[in-house]
């Protein structure tokens, strides 16, 4: 194993912060900078900060538990809004809008109360890899606004086994 693999390992093994908020991955994959994505909205956190996922798995889950505030008319993006008054935006690719829903399935409607790990949007990855330019994931916390401080942890995620990023809030 390499020096950086060891780093990202011992990065990704380590806990969130005491009285945080752990926000879970949507997606298996690897957790790149929000500065990675190819959308100066995302990778200028003009719409939140956070992180993105090079994704490989075919279904977006909850990353945390609340209420699934919006499922996008597209179906590329939802938000989920927290007890805590967390407001978390998961956003699947660059470019996704224009396919007008194509390569999406939602699996359950906005209003509904969701967990870690629950199913929300399936995804024809195959046809997604072909359409768009980009499939980075970006997730974001839209209300930086309340937050005191953010965490991003880096390595491969498994969807609801390992934080993407913590948060404390203000």
């Amino acid at each position: 194993m390499g020096f950086f693999s060891r780093i990202r390992r011992m990065i990704s093994a380590q806990p969130p912060v005491e009285g945080s908020i752990a926000i879970y991955a949507p997606i298996s994959g690897e957790v790149v900078p929000l500065s990675s994505v190819p959308d100066s909205i995302f990778a200028d956190k003009v719409v939140g900060d956070g992180v993105a996922i090079a994704p490989t798995g075919d279904t977006l889950y909850a990353p945390i538990a609340g209420t699934l505030a919006k499922i996008f008319d597209s179906n590329h993006a939802f938000s989920i809004e927290t007890p805590q008054g967390i407001e978390l935006f998961v956003h699947f690719g660059v470019g996704t809008v224009e396919l007008g829903g194509k390569g999406f399935t939602r699996l359950i409607e906005p209003g509904c109360q969701v967990n870690v790990g629950d199913p929300i949007i399936g995804l024809d990855l195959d046809y997604l890899r072909q359409e768009i330019p980009c499939i980075l994931t970006p997730v974001v916390i839209a209300n930086m606004e309340d937050i005191a401080t953010l965490q991003p942890l880096n390595g491969h995620v498994t969807v609801g086994k390992q934080p993407i990023f913590s948060v404390t809030m203000q």
